[in-house]
């Protein structure tokens, strides 16, 4: 009940005026966001960086309504992998196709969508297009396989939420194809008609789903990139202890390398396990979001976990 009310919250756009106008708020989001501005976000990967962790930057924003507001991020996109490209930094972009337009007009999104590909060939970096809900996830992989067949295969890759009855289907298919995926729960407030409702149940799916991703990672036998930017087919995002266990008896139980998959996790959640698996050698790629669309982001990851909602709520009352 709690976490489907935040994440009504997370696109209430009367929650969002109220809320982002409290110096906390932004104190709290803080925790998971690195700034507001592209030089915050790139000051955070050298960071990561220095400590053997690669990053994938983000561009907050999502659910644009003009197609000024789409060119406008799209253009942001395409600076970032400029950026990083100047800087050196290790780190690949994600993006959602509402930001880039896929709601306004689909081959408006798809124009876009094309530019930012092409930049991040050209600078030999990565995209990785993140999974928005459910309504969406059919246009999502129709855009994303239209880009491999265009000559993308290795510059782009997806995100499939276990959580769906549908990805196991989903995930078959991705690899079958040779596909990057990212592996995570499901951050969206879904029916029961298209989603497991309880987290039993949505475990269970995970640890399925990453069992045939590994099992395809030995098949192909790739691995991530030497410079790091080019993830491997199996990216497992999650912060659960016992889903990366498994994820790790797994790999070991089948013969399959530390750099034949990756743990992908949050700016500002569970530092400590990011550490631990760099130091026993596994690649780990941490998700850098920034921007001034910091709102939505941050309700839904309060919604995660009810320890995240304790440390705002309690910084609130000392407000």
């Amino acid at each position: 009940m709690l976490r489907s009310i935040l994440i009504y919250l997370s696109k209430a756009s009367w929650a969002r005026t109220i809320v982002t106008k409290w110096k906390i708020s932004w104190k709290a989001a803080s925790r998971f966001v690195a700034g507001e501005k592209q030089e915050d976000a790139i000051r955070v990967i050298r960071e990561l960086n220095a400590k053997g962790i690669n990053a994938t930057l983000d561009h907050l924003g999502e659910n644009v309504t003009s197609m000024e507001e789409a060119r406008a991020a799209t253009q942001e996109i395409i600076n970032m992998l400029d950026r990083i490209d100047k800087t050196g930094v290790i780190a690949g972009v994600s993006i959602k196709l509402s930001q880039i337009g896929v709601l306004l007009d689909e081959e408006f999104c798809v124009e876009n969508l094309r530019k930012i590909l092409e930049k991040a060939k050209s600078h030999g970096n990565f995209v990785r297009i993140d999974m928005e809900d459910s309504p969406y996830t059919d246009v999502t992989l129709k855009l994303f396989r239209q880009m491999r067949q265009e000559g993308f295969a290795e510059t782009v890759g997806i995100v499939i939420q276990a959580y769906l009855y549908r990805s196991e289907d989903d995930i078959r298919k991705l690899g079958e194809e040779g596909a990057r995926v990212r592996l995570c729960k499901g951050a969206y407030n879904e029916s029961s008609k298209v989603a497991f409702p309880k987290k039993a149940d949505v475990d269970k799916n995970y640890d399925l789903l990453t069992s045939l991703m590994l099992d395809k990672s030995k098949e192909l036998g790739t691995k991530i990139s030497d410079d790091g930017r080019i993830p491997p087919l199996s990216a497992i995002a999650t912060h659960d202890e016992k889903r990366i266990a498994f994820a790790k008896d797994y790999a070991k139980k089948i013969g399959l390398s530390k750099e034949s998959m990756e743990f992908q996790m949050l700016f500002g959640i569970r530092r400590d396990i990011q550490s631990r698996l760099t130091e026993e050698g596994y690649p780990v790629r941490v998700y850098v979001p920034y921007g001034t669309e910091w709102y939505p982001y941050f309700v839904r990851r309060l919604a995660e976990r009810p320890a995240n909602l304790g440390f705002f709520l309690s910084n609130l009352v000392k407000k």
